[in-house]
């Protein structure tokens, strides 16, 4: 049985053509887990659960990026392999312990300093529990990438996806209970990254067994630092809203700026499918050192802006036009109020959009400190700007709080990519 997944997900007659389709299938599902059980949970459980579901995966979200440690763009594009998959596997044990007990902590401040009752202390756990099985799958997927299978990767990825969000739908459908349709989709999700990352895996390594190699763990958190931390602060400053909304007013409120925020969400996953594929063909080009590669690599990221400005753009028309009656239809909510909060949103999901991108390519030649510089200033303005904005003017002010938040960003970053491409071309001239 196991072999014959294994052969399923590397059957293909053409790579590069499957690993774009794939991507895409995996990017669909990923982005419409959240916002498809948040709408079971709306039309099963009511309002106030669906605000407690929305915390629980802002939350997650941000704990996965303790688990991956940021490292799968650094191992995907560490081509010369400057450290082994054992070594990577091995880092990624630690990560993810690391992750459940940050979670644990988190739910503990909650229920002392936030007013969490032990219904929403549990949900949020458990939710971030099913994220440890993304972050484990994903130094699996980091390896197979490495080894030029980003499809098989996409394919067992998209099969977790989807195990997750029929099996939580169907649970919430069944049982109207959030916490045993938690449980439910933690071990079908399990059962089927067993079945297929884990299993997968075999094929593009000697042996699944962990270095323990404390020198080299050392070095990788040392050059994986900043890179975390800038996508753990992109991922704080991104939820920002969500944790005021958490802090200072009610589930209800929370529910309805996610409802909101789910078309801004959307953008920001799309981005990843655009950009994830390029990321070894980017660094080869980096790492030329040849001219016509350099203006190669130019090119291909003036493309990708130009391709992120009419997404943009399509994302804010929408917004103006048919966005708030189809969200209210679809959520079966009233937002007939909030068509500029909806449009404000997107204009910050296309800045998002720019900053994952910028973020990729610094990574890329290697300038994580610049990141961790840029993530940092934007994350000293979201505590400061939270709490006010929030409090004062509350969805539309949870909602300018994400644009400009996302604007700052995206500014920061291209400031830092334009200097550095400037300096190799002058390099290279």
């Amino acid at each position: 049985m196991l072999t014959l997944i294994r052969s399923a997900l590397e059957k293909t007659s053409n790579i590069d053509r499957s690993t774009y389709l794939w991507n895409a299938i995996n990017s669909g599902l990923s982005a419409a887990l959240f916002p498809v059980i948040l709408l079971v949970v709306k039309r099963t459980n009511g309002v106030y659960d669906a605000g407690i579901y929305s915390i629980a995966f802002a939350v997650a979200a941000l704990m996965l990026f303790i688990g991956q440690y940021g490292l799968r763009r650094f191992q995907s594009s560490d081509i010369n392999e400057k450290y082994s998959f054992a070594e990577y596997h091995g880092m990624r044990f630690i990560t993810c312990g690391a992750m459940v007990i940050a979670s644990a902590a988190y739910c503990f401040y909650g229920l002392e300093f936030r007013d969490y009752g032990w219904d929403k202390f549990i949900i949020v756990f458990l939710i971030c529990l099913l994220k440890v099985n993304q972050a484990y799958a994903d130094v699996l997927h980091g390896h197979m990438q490495q080894k030029g299978r980003l499809d098989v990767a996409a394919k067992a990825s998209a099969v977790r996806f989807l195990a997750e969000l029929v099996s939580c739908s169907l649970a919430l459908i069944i049982t109207r209970d959030l916490l045993i349709s938690s449980i439910i989709c933690i071990l079908v999700s399990t059962a089927v990254m067993l079945l297929t990352s884990v299993n997968a895996a075999r094929g593009y390594c000697d042996s699944l067994r962990p270095s323990i190699g404390w020198d080299k763990f050392r070095r990788l958190l040392i050059e994986g630092f900043p890179l975390f931390a800038s996508l753990f602060l992109n991922m704080y400053i991104s939820n920002a809203p969500k944790y005021a909304i958490d802090a200072h007013l009610t589930e209800e409120v929370q529910a309805y700026y996610n409802v909101l925020f789910m078309p801004a969400f959307v953008i920001q996953l799309i981005a990843y499918f655009i950009f994830n594929p390029i990321l070894t063909t980017y660094a080869k080009l980096w790492l030329s050192d040849q001219r016509s590669d350099f203006r190669k690599l130019c090119r291909l990221i003036r493309r990708q802006c130009l391709v992120l400005l009419g997404l943009t753009a399509l994302a804010v028309a929408v917004a103006l036009t048919i966005g708030i009656p189809v969200l209210s239809w679809i959520f079966d909510m009233d937002l007939s109020g909030h068509r500029m909060d909806l449009a404000i949103l997107m204009i910050g999901g296309g800045a998002m959009a720019y900053g994952v991108f910028f973020n990729y390519v610094i990574t890329i030649i290697r300038e994580q400190v610049f990141l961790l510089i840029s993530y940092a200033v934007a994350s000293a303005a979201a505590l400061v700007l939270s709490g006010p904005f929030v409090i004062h003017a509350q969805i539309t002010g949870a909602s300018m709080l994400y644009a400009v938040l996302m604007c700052v960003l995206a500014g920061l970053l291209a400031a830092v990519l334009l200097w550095k491409m400037r300096i190799q071309s002058k390099k290279l001239s």
